[in-house]
C-alpha cells in the first residue's frame, strides 16, 4: 500500500471513529424538551395542584380595578389571583366535611381544606415593605361566597359575629401574610369555644401562629415552603412557639 494510500484509510478511520463518539455523547443526553419535562417533575411531597374547577373564579381585572382604587401596588409587586392546593381538591358537599383536632384545638379536614398557595407571592414579595395581604384578599372568592364553608362543615354562622361576640371566623388556612391562596379549598370556618374572652378563642390563637411564622419566614429562621405546609398540615404544632414570641412582645 502507498503511503498515499495509507494516509487515505487512516483518516477514514479517524472520522469513523468521530462519528461513532458523537453519537454516544448524543444519545447520553437528554433531549431539551425532555430535560424541560424532567425539571419540572416534584416529588410528592412538594406536588402542588393548580385550581381548574373552582366556579367561583373571578377575572383578574375586578382585584386590579379594586387594588387600585385601594392604592395598592399589587401590579408592580407581580402579586396574581393564582392558586395551587397542597391536594387535588374539588368542591364538597354539604354536611360532608368534619372538623377534628389536634393538641386540643380544631383542625379542618384535609379532603375539604387541603390548603393552597398563591404561587406568585414570594418571600422577597413579603418583605416588601409595599406588601399587602389586600393584594390578594377576596380575589378569587367574595366574602358572601366563602360562606358556603359553613355549609360543608354542617355549621351555622352565629347571627352575631362581630368584635366581642366573634366566636367564628372563615379563616384561610395557610394565611394570606404567609403567601396563602384565596380559593375555597384553603377556607375553613373556625370556630368557638364559647364562654372564654375573644383573645382565647380559636382563631385568636391561630392568628398568634400566623404572626409568629410570618416574622420568622421574613428574617429567613423558617423556609416559605416549610412554613406553608407545615400550617396547612396542623397549625397547632407551631402554637407553644407562638404563644412565647408573644409573651417576648411579638404580635399577638
Amino acid at each position: 500500500m502507498s503511503r498515499q494510500s495509507s494516509w487515505r484509510f487512516t483518516f477514514l478511520v479517524l472520522i469513523v471513529l468521530a462519528l461513532v463518539v458523537l453519537s454516544i455523547l448524543r444519545r447520553s443526553q437528554v433531549p431539551p424538551q425532555r430535560q424541560v419535562e424532567v425539571e419540572r417533575r416534584s416529588p410528592p411531597e412538594s406536588r402542588l395542584y393548580r385550581s381548574s374547577r373552582n366556579p367561583h373564579r373571578r377575572e383578574p381585572g375586578s382585584r386590579s380595578e379594586r387594588d387600585r382604587t385601594a392604592g395598592a401596588s399589587c401590579d408592580l409587586l407581580g402579586v396574581t389571583c393564582d392558586t395551587e392546593y397542597f391536594a387535588p381538591w374539588q368542591e364538597p358537599g354539604d354536611n360532608s366535611c368534619t372538623v377534628s383536632t389536634s393538641n386540643g384545638y380544631p383542625i379542618p379536614d384535609p379532603r375539604c381544606t387541603p390548603g393552597g398557595i398563591d404561587g406568585s407571592v414570594t418571600l422577597q414579595t413579603l418583605q416588601n415593605p409595599q406588601w399587602r395581604t389586600r393584594c390578594v384578599r377576596d380575589c378569587e372568592t367574595s366574602e358572601a361566597e366563602k360562606h358556603a364553608a359553613y355549609r360543608w362543615y354542617s355549621l351555622q354562622k352565629p347571627a352575631d359575629n362581630s368584635e366581642e361576640n366573634q366566636v367564628c371566623e372563615l379563616d384561610h388556612l395557610v394565611p394570606l401574610e404567609l403567601g396563602g391562596a384565596d380559593g375555597m379549598g384553603n377556607i375553613w370556618p373556625e370556630c368557638g369555644p364559647d364562654g372564654v374572652a375573644l383573645e382565647e378563642r380559636y382563631f385568636k390563637m391561630k392568628d398568634r401562629v400566623e404572626n409568629y411564622l410570618a416574622e420568622e419566614v421574613r428574617a429567613g429562621r423558617i423556609p416559605l415552603d416549610a412554613a406553608q405546609r407545615g400550617i396547612a398540615t396542623d397549625w397547632t404544632r407551631y402554637l407553644a412557639a407562638a404563644n412565647q414570641y408573644c409573651n417576648a412582645g411579638g404580635r399577638c
